[in-house]
């Protein structure tokens, strides 16, 4: 079992990405210009873990009342992936999240989405007790207010690790030909890499 205060470099093939309630109802609690810069860079790693193919989870607290924001929707399209109606505020405590979590095999979950301080938080947590290491993608996450850095300080303090969207992308790159091979294979995500890291 990884010891939840590993430091060492984001593993790709041991990575599962968890998009946690990317929704217009948590977004829009946000100053505009921060939900955008969220959302982009949730959506460029999505693609990011895409090209890799990378296991993905995505949830929605009350999923038929609050869909998920159409930016991702037409990234999860691409691969008809499901989205999980979350009513429990971490993954870890719904049992069908937690073995689609399980069944990727993945013993490091990549947490993006909202609220930082509730339910990545909460999720973050369930997870690091199960004995994932836990990383938490510091600028694809958000809360309102300073609600985001109360989460994420309480976060590092439990020991999950705490990364941007750049260096998470270089961990699970690793050399400078994937980089290359990445920009040569999606040539639409070389405007996206710039507005994302």
């Amino acid at each position: 079992m990884l010891s939840h205060q590993d430091q060492s470099l984001i593993d790709a093939s041991d990575s599962v990405l968890i998009v946690i309630d990317a929704q217009p109802a948590f977004l829009d609690k946000l100053i505009p210009t921060q939900a955008e810069r969220l959302l982009t860079k949730l959506c460029w790693l999505i693609e990011v873990s895409q090209w890799l193919a990378l296991p993905l989870i995505v949830t929605a607290e009350d999923h038929a009342a609050q869909p998920v924001a159409a930016r991702v929707t037409r990234l999860l399209d691409q691969q008809a992936l499901p989205i999980f109606d979350k009513s429990t505020f971490g993954v870890a405590g719904q049992a069908n999240i937690r073995a689609a979590i399980a069944a990727t095999q993945r013993k490091t979950a990549v947490l993006v989405g909202l609220e930082t301080d509730v339910c990545v938080l909460h999720s973050a947590l369930g997870l690091q007790a199960l004995g994932y290491r836990v990383a938490v993608v510091t600028d694809a996450t958000g809360s309102p207010a300073d609600c985001h850095a109360q989460g994420l300080a309480r976060l590092q303090a439990a020991g999950v690790t705490l990364v941007s969207a750049k260096s998470l992308f270089y961990e699970w790159l690793r050399t400078l030909d994937a980089v290359v091979q990445f920009h040569n294979d999606l040539p639409h995500m070389r405007a996206a890499f710039g507005e994302a890291l």
